[in-house]
């Protein structure tokens, strides 16, 4: 198993603009405190996929955690897009054709990947529009995300939904525009083996690191230093510097670096009994869930 020596954790957005204030990003080294990268700094999309492409071309031994979904619901119906024959069959060729689609889009959005006619028809969307083909309830869920709800460990919600402040639909899509133009030089975990060198990204939902501290379920958000430090005490980690107010988005990087340093050094979080290969190149996994 590979061992990692610095561990980021990205807190991505997918709303409409340049530049996001919920985007951070944090890494923790060695043993020491997390700590901000570009502290103060509104990072856009563009800027963190160049960040990550940097890292490769410098081979850094770094392990990147990010809290987006990497594809959209493909094993419950053997399809993304059921009844679509042009339906991608991988989650490659799904980042692809959100790619394609949104590629007049700026600041890798996707909003021209979801006007498309038939794509459209399977999403939840604002202003109270929904696909004929989008399913009851919640929406579809993937595998992992089934998985997580039976076990008890997270209750994802749907990515098909684009709706209410817990979406993660949009964080996903431009999150795919983002992986499809890495995924030649950054291996992802499990869809990938990690490479012996150089980084590798995962997902890692912040929720994961908030519930291992302590933080109870529907309350893990933290805004002040002082709870933050709390809670990196329940991971074992050395307090950071900051005091008073901080952001939810700053708090869940640092917080999640702390935690994916001290899961990735265990092998059970790296073969899950329910991960097949066909779940990996289709659906992916998220990190955490065993």
């Amino acid at each position: 198993m590979r061992r990692f020596h610095h561990f980021a954790a990205l807190d991505w957005s997918g709303a409409r603009g340049e530049r996001q204030q919920g985007i951070a990003l944090a890494i923790a080294s060695g043993d020491a405190a997390p700590q901000l990268v570009r502290p103060g700094h509104r990072w856009s999309r563009m800027e963190i996929c160049d960040w990550i492409a940097e890292q490769a071309r410098l081979k850094s031994d770094l392990l990147i955690g990010f809290d987006f979904s990497s594809a959209l619901p493909f094993h419950d119906h053997g399809s993304y897009f059921p009844s679509w024959p042009e339906s991608p069959q991988d989650a490659r060729a799904l980042w692809a054709l959100v790619e394609r689609l949104s590629a007049e889009d700026p600041h890798l959005e996707a909003t021209s990947f979801l006007q498309h006619p038939e794509i459209h028809r399977h999403f939840r969307h604002g202003g109270g529009i929904v696909g004929d083909l989008f399913e009851g309830g919640g929406g579809r869920l993937r595998f992992v995300e089934h998985y997580q709800r039976q076990s008890g460990q997270a209750s994802s919600i749907s990515n098909l939904s684009l709706v209410g402040p817990a979406q993660v639909g949009k964080a996903s899509l431009t999150g795919m525009r983002m992986l499809h133009r890495l995924h030649s030089i950054v291996p992802l975990w499990p869809l990938d083996p990690l490479p012996d060198r150089g980084p590798a990204m995962m997902e890692s939902y912040t929720s994961l690191a908030a519930r291992a501290a302590g933080l109870p379920k529907g309350r893990s958000k933290i805004r002040t230093g002082e709870a933050l430090n709390e809670a990196l005490a329940a991971l074992h980690c050395p307090p950071t510097p900051h005091h008073g107010p901080i952001s939810d988005h700053q708090s869940d990087a640092l917080l999640t670096a702390a935690w994916i340093r001290l899961c990735a050094s265990q092998s059970r979080f790296w073969t899950p009994p329910a991960l097949t290969p066909e779940i990996a190149a289709q659906e992916g996994w998220t990190f955490g869930i065993i």
